[in-house]
C-alpha cells in the first residue's frame, strides 16, 4: 500500500509536543495506511497517508487533542531506472593504521512497473568473499529511499553484484557498505532515472447537465482514459492535479457531483523535476 501524500506536522509549544507524539503512536497502531517519519534534512515530523481527505481527517483528529502546525500536502513521488547501467566501484582509504578497501560491479536494472526491489549476487571464485556481501545489501538498501533526480524513494529495479575485489587486511563489511552507497549513486546517474508520480483512478457521479464542464475540467488536470456514461465519468488523474477536487467539484455541479479515487500506478513526470517535487517546509495553524 504506497503512501501517495504527505505533510509536515508540528506542535505549536513544547508543552503540545508529548500530546503530539501519543497520539502519532496511536494512529500509527490503529490505521495501516498512515505512517509517519523525520525529514533527515529539516528535522520535521512528516506523516503520509493515501489521499489528501485521508490526512485531512488524520489532521483533524490531531487538532482535537493538540495545537499543531500543519504543511501544503505534498505528493509523494518516486523515481525509477530509464535505462540499465553498470558499476564498478572502488572505496579505497588510507589513513593510517588498517585503511579501507572495496572493490564492487554492479549492474542497474529497470523493473516492470510494480516488480518491487531485488538484490542478487551473481559472485563465483570468491572475488568478494561471502561475509562481506551482506554489507553490499545494506549499503544499497539504505539508498533506496533517496533518488539521484529530486531525493524520492527509487523503486521497481534490480541490482546484481557481477565481480569484486577485496584486501586481506583492509576490507570489512563497512567498506562494502560505502562502496555500495556510493555505486549506487553512480549507478543511478548512469541509468537515466525518471521522476513518477501516482496516478489516481477517479469515479464521478454527476447529473447529466453537468458531464460536459466536469470533462473540461478533467482535461484541464491532465486527465486520460476518459469514460462518460449517464451520470458517471471515469478518468486517470496525477494526484498532483487532484487536490482540492471536491470543493472544484461542488462548485460545477451546483453541489450535487460526489466522487471517490482509489490509487491506480505510478508514471512518468512529464515536466523536468524542480523545486515543485521537494516537500515544502511552511507551516499553517
Amino acid at each position: 500500500m504506497p503512501f501517495l501524500v504527505e505533510l509536515a506536522i508540528e506542535p505549536q509549544t513544547r508543552a503540545d509536543a508529548g500530546q503530539l507524539d501519543e497520539a502519532l503512536r496511536r494512529l500509527v497502531a490503529e490505521d495501516v495506511g498512515f505512517a509517519v517519519s523525520q525529514d533527515a534534512e529539516t528535522s520535521q515530523t512528516i506523516i503520509k497517508g493515501q489521499s489528501e481527505q485521508h490526512l485531512e481527517v488524520i489532521v483533524d483528529r490531531l487538532q482535537r487533542e493538540c495545537a499543531v502546525n500543519v504543511g501544503a500536502p505534498q505528493v509523494a513521488y518516486r523515481e525509477t531506472l530509464g535505462r540499465r547501467s553498470e558499476i564498478d566501484y572502488t572505496h579505497k582509504k588510507q589513513s593510517g593504521g588498517s585503511g579501507q578497501f572495496a572493490r564492487i560491479k554492479l549492474v542497474f536494472e529497470p523493473g516492470e512497473p510494480g516488480s518491487g526491489y531485488s538484490f542478487e549476487s551473481k559472485i563465483v571464485g570468491g572475488s568478494v568473499p561471502k561475509e562481506f556481501i551482506p554489507g553490499v545489501e545494506k549499503g544499497l538498501a539504505a539508498s533506496r529511499d533517496t533518488g539521484v533526480l529530486a531525493g524520492f524513494p527509487v523503486i521497481d529495479f534490480k541490482v546484481t553484484l557481477i565481480d569484486g575485489a577485496y584486501h586481506d587486511v583492509d576490507s570489512s563489511v563497512l567498506a562494502f557498505e560505502i562502496a555500495a552507497r556510493q555505486a549506487f549513486k553512480e549507478g543511478l546517474q548512469k541509468a537515466q532515472c525518471k521522476l513518477l508520480e501516482p496516478i489516481m483512478k477517479v469515479d464521478i457521479t454527476v447529473p447529466n447537465d453537468s458531464v460536459s464542464v466536469v470533462v473540461q475540467d478533467l482535461t484541464k488536470r491532465r486527465a486520460e482514459a476518459i469514460s462518460v456514461e449517464p451520470c458517471r465519468i471515469d478518468a486517470l488523474v496525477p494526484l498532483a492535479n487532484i487536490f482540492g477536487y471536491a470543493n472544484t467539484l461542488r462548485e460545477l455541479t451546483d453541489k450535487r457531483g460526489t466522487f471517490t479515487m482509489v490509487f491506480d500506478h505510478y508514471a512518468p513526470v512529464s515536466p523536468p523535476p524542480d523545486d515543485r517535487f521537494r516537500p515544502a517546509v511552511g507551516m499553517r495553524a
